[in-house]
């Protein structure tokens, strides 16, 4: 239970950040409901906890895509486990701007996936590095028009270097795309053409 503020300045600001610390260590803690080796502050999602004068806590969280479904599943998670830390008034807000990318998942968030056999994504600049140097992105209609901005004969043909995904039982760069679509939206199938086994990898967005 949160206590009103006592009206002492210098212990009003360190009971508020106390209610902070508690606040945020809650939100932490709340795992991901398609990736549950991964806090959402592992994912990135989790943007900011505020905590008001009157106790209560407004959550700032940020979808992986639009419409992910996995958003209700989060916002009763954070109510539950700050309800449980003794703030009754909680409020999720939902931040669309800046857009997640996967680069926001933490390294140890990285590392949590790929222990449990998830290949953690590359850097999702990696796109805009391609453009940066000049290399159109697939698609005949996109490429011939770029080709002609730039200058080039057409048909243009170049396309982006795929990023060799490691296979996260054995370590291999051996691998094969065999899906674009996983369990859900953000992962994609791959197999290890040295181990032989399949695995999931975190697409980058």
């Amino acid at each position: 239970m949160v206590t009103p503020v006592s009206g002492d300045w210098c212990q009003d600001t360190i009971y508020h950040s106390q209610l902070v610390h508690r606040a945020r260590a809650a939100a932490e803690a709340v795992v991901d409901p398609e990736l549950p080796m991964l806090t959402l502050a592992d994912l990135g999602v989790l943007r900011e906890v505020r905590v008001g004068a009157d106790g209560g806590v407004t959550v700032s969280i940020t979808p992986t895509y639009t419409g992910c479904p996995a958003m209700d599943a989060m916002r009763k998670d954070l109510r539950a486990a700050l309800r449980g830390a003794g703030f009754e008034e909680v409020r999720i807000d939902v931040a669309l701007h800046p857009a997640w990318t996967t680069d926001w998942i933490s390294d140890g968030g990285r590392r949590k996936l790929a222990e449990a056999g998830i290949a953690p994504p590359g850097p999702a600049s990696a796109r805009a590095r391609g453009r940066q140097a000049g290399i159109a992105p697939p698609g005949p209609a996109s490429a011939r028009a770029r080709g002609r901005q730039a200058g080039w004969p057409v048909p243009l043909t170049l396309t982006p270097p795929r990023r060799r995904v490691p296979c996260p039982r054995c370590g291999s760069e051996d691998t094969e795309l065999t899906s674009e679509f996983g369990a859900t939206a953000c992962k994609a199938l791959r197999r290890c053409t040295a181990c032989r086994e399949p695995f999931e990898h975190v697409k980058e967005i």
